[in-house]
Order: structure tokens, then C-alpha cells, then sequence
């Protein structure tokens, strides 16, 4: 009967005080990214992605907001000066740590004011021209750019974007004067260039690679040291005579500074499980984007790593300060 006893007390034990504890649920039920650009561009199609799936992981509904203007700090401040329980994020490109040298006073601190959650993906740019552009190859531009200066101008997605400094580097290393057209988006920017209104523009593959598929646009290059698998045909940049160009992006996901509170915690475990998904990295083949493999403490290590990096590069790009 003793032994009896003291086995009824371990089962009782293993039933109640020693079994698993059930998962906290999410601090919220809702969850609202917001995106800092228009709808249609990467950062959007990547926000869209994300928010699907950060919803199925964490059982919450989750929609995502555009909230455009001024390079991305307009959706920022929103979302810096939210509560930290998990129920507002961002989702933005690699504008976030490259405004910080671009403009004099921003509305928040980018380094302060938030906790970087995940590197969401990252993608190269391509070199696109109109589809009846009169150069046919990277050096042909080139050689057009210098017989007239200041004749073509080149698109971007903002000031301070990577395919903006994209394209201050190109100027640079190439040599040519061609004039910045900023937009407040890839989307709106790219139908400018298909209707003719713009001849040039980097942007992402993601974006690029249908319009081009569709004969809307003309790839001359893609601004990765490596030739993209999306456009194994186009060359890159560094081989087309600019010996050690390469300018790409990414896009991360944060939410108000949280001092690493509960939801931090599960927003960081969810991306993570997420991005390593087998399925992820198809979906985003598709995309021609890659996973993103930071989360947490070591992505906010990169983000700090990447404003130093991109102040040298506004800095040699010799971009205005806003």
C-alpha cells in the first residue's frame, strides 16, 4: 500500500505540477504592420508575406497599412511612438539605418526607439532602362551619359533607399551626371519608367523581373558581385567595368522599443521559425528574395553595423542632408 501511495503521488505530480506548461498566448489579438512605402513595391509584397504567416504562427489576426512619405520616417514615427505590447510593428526597407545620415533631425532614434524583431529577406537591385532605351549594355549607357550630361535622369524609391545610393554610386564610379528622380515607392516609380516618363532606374528583383519578363523593361545589370539566379543571363555591374560595385537590400521587421518584454520574446521565436522554414525560402525563391537568418540581439547588432556602413556610403555618395 506504501509503494502504492508513493506511486499515486508521482502520477499526481506528473499529471499536475511536473507536466509542460501550456504557451502563453500573444499579449494581443491583433497585430498591425505598417509599411513606411505605397502598396506594390518589395517592402509591401515582403510585409504581405509576413504578416500571413506571423498570423498563423502566433494565432492573431494580423493586417498590414501603408502609411507613406518622407523616405519611410512617416510610417516610422507612427509606429516608434506606439505601445510595445506587440499589437503595431514595422515592416521597412534598408531606408530604416540609412536615414539616420541623410537627414539632420529625424522624429525618433533609430537605434533607441526600437527593437529590431528580424531580417526579413534581402534582395539585389538591377540597372533598368525603358524598353526602347537607345543603350543596349551598361557601357553603351555610359558612353550616352557622358556625350550629354544631365540629359537622363534615373528614379528611385526615396532618397536614401539602397536603390537610390544604388544609383549615386553608379554615377560615381561611372563617371556620368544623370539626375535623381525620387518617388515615394518602387510601385510608382516603376509605372514612370514603363510609361516612358523616366528612363532609368534601379530597383529591386523582386518588382523587376516580372516587369521585365513582360517586355515592359529592359535589364542591363544587377548590382550584386554575383549574378542573380533569377536573371542568370544578365551581368552584374562588377562586370560590366565597375570593378567592385555592389548594392543591395534588405528588409526588417521591428516593433516600438520593448526592452526584451514577452512579446518581443515570441515575435523573435515566430520570425525565426518562419524564416527557417523550408517552404519560406521557395516562396521567396519566387520572389527572387532571400530569407533573412538574423533575429534578435544579433540582428540588432547588424543594424547598428549597417547605419555605419551606410553613413560612409552617403557620405562618398556626397547625398544632400535633408
Amino acid at each position: 500500500m506504501r509503494k502504492l501511495g508513493c506511486l499515486l503521488v508521482l502520477l499526481s505530480f506528473a499529471a499536475f505540477g511536473g507536466a509542460p506548461a501550456v504557451a502563453e498566448p500573444f499579449p494581443v489579438k491583433s497585430i498591425k504592420i505598417v509599411v513606411p512605402f505605397p502598396a506594390g513595391g518589395t517592402t509591401d509584397i515582403v510585409a504581405r508575406f509576413v504578416a500571413k504567416y506571423l498570423g498563423d504562427e502566433l494565432g492573431v489576426t494580423t493586417v498590414v497599412e501603408n502609411r507613406a512619405g518622407a523616405s519611410g520616417t512617416i510610417g516610422s514615427e507612427a509606429v516608434a511612438k506606439s505601445d510595445p505590447d506587440g499589437s503595431v510593428l514595422l515592416l521597412t526597407a534598408t531606408h530604416h539605418v540609412i536615414n539616420p545620415s541623410l537627414y539632420r533631425k529625424l522624429p525618433y532614434d533609430t537605434q533607441k526607439d526600437f527593437s529590431p524583431i528580424a531580417m526579413a529577406a534581402s534582395a539585389a537591385n538591377a540597372l533598368i532602362v525603358t524598353k526602347d532605351f537607345p543603350a543596349q549594355t551598361v557601357q553603351e549607357l555610359i558612353a550616352l551619359a557622358k556625350k550629354d550630361p544631365g540629359k537622363y535622369s534615373f528614379g528611385s524609391t526615396g532618397i536614401g533607399g539602397a536603390n537610390h545610393l544604388a544609383g549615386e554610386l553608379f554615377k560615381q564610379m561611372a563617371g556620368v551626371d544623370i539626375v535623381h528622380i525620387p518617388y515615394k515607392g518602387a510601385a510608382p516609380a516603376m509605372n514612370d519608367l514603363i510609361g516612358g516618363h523616366i528612363p532609368i532606374m534601379f530597383d529591386s528583383l523582386t518588382t523587376v523581373v516580372p516587369a521585365a519578363q513582360g517586355g515592359a523593361v529592359r535589364v542591363l545589370a544587377v548590382t550584386s558581385l554575383q549574378r542573380a539566379a533569377a536573371l542568370p543571363d544578365i551581368p552584374t555591374l562588377n562586370e560590366s567595368g565597375l570593378k567592385g560595385f555592389e548594392a543591395i537590400g534588405w528588409f526588417g521587421l521591428y516593433m516600438p522599443q520593448a526592452h526584451d518584454n514577452p512579446a518581443y520574446q515570441k515575435l523573435v521565436a515566430a520570425m525565426a521559425k518562419i524564416l527557417a522554414a523550408p517552404e519560406t525560402k521557395q516562396k521567396f525563391a519566387a520572389l527572387s528574395l532571400e530569407p533573412g537568418t538574423l533575429t534578435g540581439a544579433a540582428f540588432g547588432k547588424f543594424v547598428d553595423s549597417e547605419i555605419v556602413k551606410w553613413n560612409g556610403m552617403v557620405r562618398a555618395a556626397n547625398v544632400p542632408l535633408e
